[in-house]
């Protein structure tokens, strides 16, 4: 099936796809939103009118996840990168952290807590290339840890945690690129943070879901833009917030609750995913799967060839169809299909077809 107005499957691991219905809108409000005589891009911050996207967008994302009463929603910048450095440098208070590292983006955020000071490796897969998870609840802790990070899904490797565990320190979770497409218990986590291109909108603002007791942790007189607590004061208009990027998240909110929201998303996901993985276990004579069987990441499926050569011929083919940015990582190589929460069916469909078409003409 063609994709409205001659657009292309876009497979990219982020930014990705928005759903249709929502450019649309951010289309017609773009000149004048609501009769306000001027676009979202041009709005005071401190105005009624954004004041009301703002407040909407975070009733809207609290209902999505059912956010208890005792957390904070915070709208910020500089991605989940400046969240590496923003949670030790709040929550450490002193003492030590454990970091779970299963992939590039984990290794990351131990890498960054650890310039902070006091950051302890629990687990790493580095041994096997990360195509494997560990059971969180099993794992040995640091005694008294101040919290134990994790990355729920790692883009690169293709590996997702798909429930939500019970630690004994407090959990930060870094869910840039599957926030949004399960439902998740939010009481677990003292800490969620999400960069928004993957599932939740455009780049440029990160959410930060923090309970309100973590705040306690932040020094006195500290750094204004890296305070936790200064931000929940200012409801995230401490400074000029990503306006237009809150805006379309705003909106991206209303979709998944206008599709039936979490539990909804998450079987469209499993539907999209089945049909990726249905067509690589057919053809296992002829792809290499990264991932273990158990990991295997509803967002991004990774997969190898039997050559390079062969993997850029498959990306290629698949471009000559419309299907495109489905080159895997370098650390990884092969091919890798992204298809976060608004990438259509018909895409897993099409990339499916085309999986099995190539190998059987090439296998």
């Amino acid at each position: 099936m063609p994709q409205p107005y001659d657009r292309v499957f876009n497979f990219s691991a982020g930014p990705s796809a928005l759903p249709v219905e929502v450019l649309e809108q951010v289309r017609d409000e773009m000149l004048n939103w609501r009769g306000a005589g001027m676009s979202v891009l041009e709005m005071s911050h401190r105005g009624k009118h954004f004041e009301s996207i703002v407040q909407e967008a975070e009733r809207d994302l609290r209902a999505l996840l059912s956010i208890p009463d005792g957390y904070k929603v915070l709208y910020l910048q500089g991605g989940a990168t400046l969240q590496n450095t923003m949670i030790p440098m709040n929550l450490l208070a002193g003492g030590t952290a454990d970091y779970v590292v299963t992939g590039s983006w984990s290794k990351k955020s131990f890498d960054m807590g650890s310039l902070v000071g006091g950051a302890c490796c629990a687990w790493d897969g580095k041994s096997t290339n990360y195509d494997r998870l560990p059971d969180l609840e099993r794992l040995d802790y640091s005694p008294g840890a101040a919290y134990i990070h994790f990355t729920s899904n790692e883009t690169i490797h293709g590996v997702q945690f798909l429930t939500d565990p019970k630690l004994p320190a407090p959990a930060v979770c870094d869910m840039s690129s599957d926030i949004l497409s399960r439902p998740v218990d939010v009481s677990k986590y003292a800490l969620i943070y999400a960069g928004a291109q993957k599932n939740m909108g455009p780049a440029g603002v990160t959410v930060v879901i923090i309970r309100e007791d973590m705040l306690e942790r932040t020094p006195e007189k500290f750094h204004p833009m890296l305070d936790y607590r200064l931000q929940a004061e200012n409801g995230s208009l401490f400074n000029t917030p990503p306006c237009f990027a809150i805006y379309v998240c705003g909106l991206v909110y209303k979709w998944l609750l206008k599709i039936g929201g979490l539990a909804a998303m998450q079987a469209i996901n499993e539907r999209k995913a089945g049909l990726v993985y249905g067509a690589l276990d057919d053809c296992a004579d002829f792809y290499t799967p990264h991932a273990q069987k158990e990991a295997r990441s509803l967002m991004n499926v990774t997969f190898r060839l039997r050559s390079d050569e062969l993997a850029d011929s498959f990306a290629s083919e698949a471009k000559s169809r419309n299907l495109v940015d489905l080159k895997g990582h370098r650390s990884v190589g092969g091919i890798r299909v992204s298809m976060y929460n608004a990438f259509p069916v018909e895409g897993a469909e099409a990339v499916a077809a085309v999986m099995r078409e190539f190998a059987a003409k090439h296998g």
